[in-house]
């Protein structure tokens, strides 16, 4: 018997090119891969377009505008849910009975026209968005931007405390399984590991000959790791340094320019990352959100393709990874620790303690079919 599902996105997953598409795009090819037939829904905006990728994986793709800040601002509902609530896609729900994956609360606006009672519905949580918006409100230095953040933030938290508890609601990481079970008193909430493209503990042994921090630098969050490492790190540790990653901003470029030993690769193509994540010998991953949510993909690049990992608590929190990183908690613990393990060989041995604390948990296989036995 064929098995049908709808698929809610809340962004165009191809290319998968940051870390909610990467996570809903692996889910897809999974998914279809064991023989579900797929009717596929996203909103179309930030000129990703509709790329005929996606054909290959689904039955039906349908696409739709995502509503403007002007015609989609409301003071009751998060802007990310109202300016996805749209009648079309509603309608095309309605024509059927076949279960929903809804990527991310923020399409979660349309389940008060759905029928919740004798259909399965699951919302994948890609953070605990509240949180992720006082985050960004937090290190956001334009003024207009840093209120629409917290009134974002603030909206969420109401709006989520709401949620139908007829759905299941999979979660990335085990904080973010607290929060919706201890402050939004959600029941049904399960842990399903993000999607990553890499599958296999790919790390050379031996050594590499320096040190990479990577990531999306016009995140201010990125922007702002990427500074503290060249300014309280990078001159104490003396290692050749590169920090990579696309659309670095003016300040980071001349920061940059005026450490020594380090390079700044702006913008590289996929494979010239994938690259210099093989090469080095030193993951310098920090992360500064005092409030921590979901998982960061950067991270497990790191752990699937790299040698020695080194982050700080914030970065491994929730994950169960910190067996498979060194952890430090200031910038004279990082010099240091660079320092001790630059002349460390990563071993065989490190290499099979990833394989097990990573293997089990990101099997895109292993979990599309729990997944699958949620839905029928």
């Amino acid at each position: 018997m064929n098995k049908h599902l709808h698929i809610v996105c809340l962004d165009t997953p191809w290319p998968a090119d940051y870390g909610g598409a990467i996570d809903m795009m692996n889910r897809i090819m999974t998914l279809h891969e064991l023989g579900i037939r797929i009717h596929l829904h996203y909103f179309n905006y930030n000129e990703r377009g509709t790329p005929n990728e996606l054909n290959q994986y689904c039955e039906t793709i349908n696409v739709y505008e995502r509503e403007t800040l002007k015609k989609g601002f409301s003071f009751k509902l998060p802007f990310i849910v109202s300016s996805r609530i749209n009648e079309e896609l509603i309608s095309r729900l309605k024509q059927d009975n076949y279960p929903i994956l809804l990527e991310g609360i923020h399409c979660t606006g349309i389940l008060q026209n759905l029928d919740l009672t004798d259909r399965k519905i699951i919302v994948r949580m890609h953070n605990e968005e509240s949180i992720y918006y006082k985050e960004l409100a937090r290190v956001e230095t334009f003024l207009p931007k840093k209120l629409y953040f917290f009134n974002e933030s603030r909206l969420l938290k109401k709006y989520s405390a709401h949620l139908p508890k007829q759905c299941t609601y999979a979660c990335v990481s085990g904080n973010d399984i607290d929060s919706l079970k201890n402050i939004y008193q959600l029941d049904n909430v399960r842990f399903l590991p993000t999607f990553p493209t890499w599958q296999k503990v790919n790390g050379e042994e031996g050594q590499g000959n320096f040190c990479l921090y990577h990531g999306n630098l016009s995140v201010p969050e990125n922007e702002k790791a990427a500074l503290w490492l060249l300014c309280n790190v990078v001159t104490k540790a003396r290692a050749p340094f590169i920090i990579a990653g696309k659309k670095p901003s003016k300040r980071l470029l001349k920061v940059a320019e005026l450490c020594q030993h380090t390079c700044l690769v702006a913008d590289p193509s996929e494979s010239e990352m994938n690259d210099l994540v093989r090469k080095a010998h030193i993951h310098v991953l920090p992360c500064f959100n005092k409030n921590v949510t979901g998982i960061r993909l950067k991270l497990l690049h790191a752990l699937f393709e790299g040698r020695h990992c080194l982050v700080n608590e914030p970065m491994v929190s929730g994950t169960g990874l910190e067996g498979a990183c060194h952890v430090g908690a200031s910038a004279n613990a990082f010099a240091s620790i660079i320092m001790q393990l630059y002349h460390q060989p990563f071993t065989r041995e490190e290499k099979v303690l990833r394989k097990q604390l990573l293997g089990n948990t990101y099997d895109n296989e292993k979990n599309t079919r729990e997944l699958i036995q949620w839905l029928w």
